[in-house]
């Protein structure tokens, strides 16, 4: 059973940092593609960075690209965000994902359904 838990949420001023963890068990980090999703009040789930781990090749929103960064330790069976300048409007439950080794459907690094498992998710909250 995959099971993966965030954590590094919080809340911060307008430009502030925060880095995300998650955690991954039941599966290695070795060959599948792990990322970071949100979900704003009243929006829909967007992807926001996304790790192809066994090589380290990486995806970004638009909206995030400059400003986050993610990263991976295999060993530690640990992805991580790294969030920088962070805007009010970055505001969201953030949940980490993981595609399966048999794989779902493929619509893109950056789509949710591209994705089998999920955390929990933490909050992030940014004021001005």
């Amino acid at each position: 059973q995959v099971q993966l838990v965030e954590s590094g949420g919080g809340s911060v001023q307008d430009g502030g940092s925060l880095r995300l963890s998650c955690a991954a068990s039941g599966t290695t980090l070795s060959r599948n593609y792990m990322g970071w999703f949100r979900r704003a009040p009243g929006k829909e789930r967007e992807g926001v960075a996304v790790i192809l781990t066994h090589i380290g090749s990486t995806y970004y929103a638009d909206s995030v690209k400059g400003r986050f960064t993610i990263s991976r330790d295999i060993a530690k069976s640990t992805m991580y965000l790294q969030m920088t300048s962070l805007r009010p409007e970055d505001t969201a439950m953030y949940y980490c994902a993981a595609r399966s080794d048999s794989g779902s459907r493929w619509e893109g690094p950056l789509k949710s359904n591209s994705y089998d498992y999920w955390g929990q998710g933490t909050q992030v909250t940014v004021s001005s």
